[in-house]
């Protein structure tokens, strides 16, 4: 039987629409109990083995037999716990950390960006929001033509905000306590402020530049001329007051009227071409979850316009190949070598061929067949690395990396997994004038300049060009892991813009496949191939030089970061307790509803 939300009715906005899913045949992906159960690439011989990546630190974590949130801020996690604690379900929970994370961590959380949502109802059913931001009805392909024209900085950036809509639709549908109620702990922390962390002092510091070209950010970060340091109160009575109105409003607040008002003259005298229109017109979309078999166990995602679900699928069919009978160990240069191998051929197919269905055709029927997946896993070589130039295909545009994750789980088997963006570092830096929050940057996602590399160095395919009403193409993951009975197992999500997908994968194959516990799992070493750039990407001080040089010996190129991705997730164990892990690469923390044991966190 079904487990999508559906209600009978055919698809239309704020109803599910028929789940229509990404799952592939079990027998393909049943080659995974071979390709994991193994102990190493059988024609390879012995080997001398290598230093083992070290983890990134010590997540944040939290066991309980209560509910579980967790998200970027330690204020915001309490301010979901709160309405746990109040009666309220995993949707509830989920808003009230949302909303806060628009107060507490303005670098990602917002009220004008926008985003995914995965859930899981108590009844078992799966439902996938998709309230993704859209280009304006004015924008097209000639709109960043022009020279200076800028999709990351100023009014042309933005994209039609969908945040509160979203939350707003979600908690329509999913919600059990009174929408005020979930936003009061938002405005509670916004009228009476909370500690400035040293993770946001310094990207206050690093961004200095594009935020003091405007004067509502020069009020809010840079007081007295000067930015806020760790340590001190952020107090934001014009945020505050426009939570007001959106508990009383919801999402008509910022979609029409003054504030609505006060966006498209921000906008418009920053060079923008956002309309009262597109507010007004904004509507999330209910979508049918994409899902991905392996080990018996089910991994719920994002459809299009999300690459997430799609990504997921291909790098586990073909693994499920490559594998053979050797064991993909993300803790050996060789198991990295199988991963990286199916990452950089699924996305060329991501680059090549991925937009927003609702405005091009997408073969996903012919790019997810078994048969075809089977083939890609087969051409990996398990001793040498393919170059991507081989792979014919163009890069796509990524979201940038400041986005932000949230989980929520409770012991009825509620879940939510939210992924919510402004797109780049404090969005595109403008704090509207009196109503205290930043817009986003997000039509930087769509294919701007058409063969002209991005921040990333990406290059679009056609599939993401610019079009009125489109919703641009997105890493982001929110995801579920379900066992074959459909219980819950895992929750899990990250931002990172193009290595989100990456990111979800290796935690969820840690803790799934491979039993690590949550908390090592977050904390592990990461890796990332994207096709274009042809390189793997390390994370800088927990990869050994004897690992690197390994993976150059396999014909990578190698490239070190400083950290890749920053995950929230929570784990149902076997006896019903839920665990909750935050990222030792961020600062958040997990809350946990009522009694609750103390978390574990960093020394």
């Amino acid at each position: 039987m079904s487990r999508s939300g559906r209600d009978g009715r055919g698809p239309a906005v704020g109803s599910p629409a028929p789940r229509r899913s990404s799952r592939l045949a079990c027998a393909l992906f049943g080659g995974l109990l071979l390709a994991f159960a193994g102990k190493g690439p059988a024609e390879s011989g012995p080997q001398a083995p290598h230093p083992v990546p070290r983890p990134f630190g010590v997540s944040p974590s939290v066991t309980t037999r209560s509910g579980v949130v967790v998200s970027a801020t330690a204020e915001a996690s309490r301010a979901g716990a709160e309405l746990l604690d109040a009666g309220g379900n995993a949707v509830d929970a989920a808003v009230a950390t949302a909303l806060a994370l628009a107060v507490t961590y303005p670098q990602a959380g917002n009220l004008a960006g926008g985003g995914f949502l995965v859930a899981r109802s108590r009844d078992g059913s799966l439902f996938a929001l998709d309230f993704r931001e859209t280009a304006p009805a004015a924008a097209g392909r000639t709109t960043f033509a022009a020279p200076g024209a800028d999709s990351l900085t100023g009014g042309l950036a933005v994209a039609v905000p969908a945040t509160v809509r979203g939350l707003e639709e979600a908690h329509r549908r999913l919600g059990r306590l009174p929408w005020a109620r979930c936003a009061a702990p938002a405005i509670r922390l916004a009228r009476d402020g909370f500690v400035v962390p040293g993770g946001l002092a310094q990207e206050i510091v690093a961004e200095r530049k594009r935020l003091l070209r405007f004067p509502g950010s020069r009020r809010l970060f840079f007081p007295g001329g000067k930015p806020l340091a760790a340590g001190e109160r952020l107090v934001q009575p014009d945020l505050a007051r426009t939570l007001e109105a959106v508990a009383r409003k919801g999402s008509d607040a910022l979609h029409r009227g003054p504030i609505a008002q006060a966006i498209v003259d921000d906008v418009r005298r920053t060079g923008g071409i956002l309309t009262l229109l597109d507010l007004a017109s904004y509507r999330p979309l209910w979508r049918a979850p994409a899902e991905a078999t392996f080990r018996g166990l089910d991994v719920v995602t994002m459809p299009l316009p999300s690459s997430g679900g799609f990504l997921v699928t291909s790098i586990l069919a073909q693994l499920a190949v490559a594998g053979g009978a050797g064991e993909p160990d993300l803790d050996t240069p060789e198991g990295v070598h199988l991963f990286v191998e199916a990452a950089r051929r699924a996305y060329a197919d991501r680059n090549e061929w991925l937009g927003d269905p609702d405005c091009v055709a997408v073969p996903l029927a012919r790019l997810l067949a078994p048969a075809r997946l089977a083939a890609l896993g087969a051409s990996i070589d398990r001793a040498r690395a393919t170059p991507s130039a081989s792979l014919p295909s163009v890069e796509a545009r990524a979201e940038r990396e400041e986005t932000t994750h949230l989980v929520v789980a409770t012991p009825d088997g509620e879940a939510v997994s939210l992924t919510t963006t402004l797109n780049g570092v404090f969005g595109n830096a403008s704090v509207v004038p009196g109503a205290g929050f930043l817009l986003n940057d997000e039509m930087d996602d769509f294919a701007t300049r058409p063969g002209v590399p991005n921040l990333f160095g990406l290059v679009q395919g056609e599939a993401n060009a610019v079009r009125p009403g489109a919703r641009p193409l997105s890493s982001m993951t929110p995801a579920l892991v379900l066992d074959r009975r459909g219980k819950l197992r895992l929750v899990v999500g990250s931002p990172g813009g193009s290595t989100i997908p990456t990111t979800v994968l290796q935690v969820i194959l840690r803790a799934a496949a491979f039993d690590q516990p949550l908390p090592d799992a977050v904390a592990a070493a990461r890796f990332h191939h994207q096709h274009l750039p042809d390189q793997v990407s390390v994370e800088r001080g927990a990869v050994p030089p004897a690992f690197e040089a390994a993976l150059r010996a396999l014909g990578h190129a190698v490239q070190e970061r400083e950290s890749i991705g920053r995950v929230h997730a929570i784990e149902v164990l076997p006896d019903g307790r839920l665990v909750g892990a935050a990222d030792p690469r961020g600062y958040g923390a997990p809350a946990a509803a009522r009694a609750a044991s103390a978390p574990r966190s960093a020394p």
